[in-house]
């Protein structure tokens, strides 16, 4: 940066870089709307007032300007994409910064994953803030590919754009006094440390704020979001793809609550991308429910900033990053331009740049399965009820429930009519063999099998069916494929998406993946599927974090007594 000519430029001595003129200016700091020109020096806003001089001038036309939004809890690996075809999906709708917790990728490749996508980054026109993954594994009730403990995170801790440790799931070793969890939390002490709570409440509660996390993605209800504002956590408001939470949580948001409050997506598909948007669909919905525009704005711009401490970001003033967002109506949320460090980089939708590949042999090949035969898919019974995962729809929480299930031959079976599912966990790391074996209800499958490689969070294979035989052919499926999403039905394969970047991302443009994904939804549905995301509801299920019972590689987890189910439960 030229400091004597951003000086110049300021005081309207020589002329901007660029120079936006007749711009309806939305305040983030004031809540207010301003009518001026937006002066900029290389990446900086130099001055916003009555400017006249530009070496380049957009007139906008009384249309408003934003800064850029960000998005304060992602994972970009639930995109099914890679980093590019991310940023070509979000960076034109004005999402030019997100933080994302990298624990997906981690939990495959460790290390050389978050290497990996934060040298991608440097090649997108947005910026990427990266969380230390807080738990690889998540937890001890599950194998994952890889194992981050203090050292390593001391190592992660100082990578370029890593702003804090992510999402501390691992609350009972928070509470308990964990060392190795302790250990970690001391090592940010100073940073930002995301939360990840779940219906935690009262003196556990107190317990997990006094280690210093200070955020929470996970509340489904108002009491209890309005706990954890009154303790002191910043409430992120979650509207994914698998996880809503925006009509529950919103009646929070008042004139004395909203400074605390963001918009954030955790998990947003690839079509869900294409089609609405990523936290600017949040925005655009949260004003369809009655929120004021600007403040909706503020909450997935400024907000965000001052929880994140990202100096420059989430406002337009002098000094601040020219990451800006040209919108005919404030009401839409439309992008009409998209300026990312004072260039032009989206226009009418479209990126107006090239992006380049970025790839790493490290990576791929990760499906290491140990070789196994129908026989180990069976469920011997241990009585006539067993516990089974009840899927609630539009959440990721489960409920446990007990039913009556269908025996053969001392065997568990599917029990079509009550659309009670085998599901399955396969270990796929380090080819131990372990495979996790349960109970399912909500798929609605008729006929056939899905499975994925994409399981969080440590991301083994996971498969539901109607029968042992097509669960194992979609398995195999992904072995030969070296991750992605699968169907069979009578033992074929009726459609499959590779996904050959740490069984997680794929290498195909952002309209193909999701060309792919919806053939694979209408596939389900002629099979009696009646989830709207059956693949991103799956891939949940192994995820033993989340209330109130998963399944993983190890077998079914009561999450809320953190521990395996002992066989007599079962």
């Amino acid at each position: 940066m030229d400091i004597q000519n951003l000086l110049a430029i300021a005081r309207g001595d020589a002329p901007a870089d660029l120079l936006l003129v007749n711009a309806q200016i939305v305040n983030t700091f004031t809540a207010r709307i301003e009518e001026a020109h937006v002066a900029i020096c290389q990446n900086l806003i130099a001055g916003v007032g009555n400017y006249q001089q530009g070496k380049e001038i957009i007139d906008l036309r009384g249309k408003h300007l934003i800064p850029g939004f960000i998005d304060g809890h992602i994972h970009l690996e639930s995109s099914l994409l890679s980093p590019a075809e991310y940023a070509r999906a979000v960076v034109p709708r004005g999402v030019l910064s997100v933080v994302t917790d990298f624990h997906e990728i981690a939990n495959v490749c460790g290390l050389a994953g978050i290497k990996y996508m934060l040298k991608y980054a440097e090649c997108l026109p947005m910026d990427i803030f990266g969380m230390a993954p807080s738990c690889v594994p998540a937890t001890h009730l599950e194998t994952a590919g890889a194992r981050l403990d203090a050292e390593e995170l001391q190592e992660i801790m100082n990578l370029k754009n890593m702003i804090g440790l992510g999402e501390m799931m691992n609350f009972p070793g928070v509470i308990g006094g964990d060392p190795g969890v302790w250990d970690k939390l001391r090592l940010f002490r100073g940073r930002v440390i995301d939360g990840h709570a779940p219906g935690l409440r009262g003196k556990e509660l107190n317990s997990y704020l006094s280690a210093g996390i200070f955020s929470d993605h996970e509340c489904t209800t108002i009491d209890e979001a309005r706990e954890k504002l009154n303790g002191g956590m910043y409430l992120m408001i979650r509207e994914g793809s698998s996880e809503k939470n925006l009509d529950a949580l919103l009646p929070l948001v008042t004139d004395r609550t909203f400074k605390r409050c963001l918009f954030v997506v955790d998990d947003r598909s690839c079509a869900d991308l294409l089609r609405d948007g990523d936290v600017d669909a949040v925005v655009r919905k949260a004003i369809t429910r009655g929120l004021d525009p600007i403040r909706a704005i503020q909450m997935a711009t400024i907000n965000t900033v001052e929880y994140f401490r990202l100096q420059g970001l989430g406002a337009i003033a002098p000094g601040y990053r020219a990451n800006l967002v040209v919108l005919d109506d404030l009401a839409d949320i439309e992008a009409n331009m998209v300026f990312y460090d004072g260039k032009l980089v989206a226009e009418d939708g479209r990126l107006v740049m090239s992006i380049p590949t970025v790839t790493d042999v490290e990576l791929t090949h990760t499906v290491n399965i140990k070789p196994f035969d129908v026989g180990s898919l069976r469920l011997p019974a241990r009585g006539e009820t067993a516990p089974v995962i009840e899927i609630i729809p539009d959440q990721i929480i489960t409920r446990r429930i007990a039913a009556e299930v269908k025996i053969e031959d001392g065997l568990i079976q599917p029990d079509i009519a009550r659309d009670l599912l085998k599901l399955v966990v396969v270990e796929r790391h380090k080819a131990t063999g372990n495979i996790g074996r349960g109970l399912v209800h909500g798929f609605g499958l008729k006929k056939g099998a899905l499975a994925s490689s994409v399981a969080h969070d440590s991301h083994n294979i996971i498969a539901v069916g109607t029968s042992d035989g097509d669960i194992l052919a979609a398995i195999r499926e992904l072995e030969r494929l070296q991750g992605g999403l699968a169907i069979a039905d009578g033992g074929q394969i009726l459609g499959s998406l590779a996904l050959p970047i740490a069984g997680l991302l794929s290498e195909e443009p952002l309209e193909r993946v999701v060309q792919k994904l919806e053939e694979l939804k209408g596939i389900t549905a002629t099979l009696g599927c009646t989830l709207a995301a059956p693949f991103a509801t799956l891939s949940f299920l192994a995820l033993p974090v989340i209330p109130e019972l998963r399944l993983t590689d190890l077998g079914l987890v009561d999450v809320m007594a953190f521990k395996l189910l002992d066989s007599k439960e079962f």
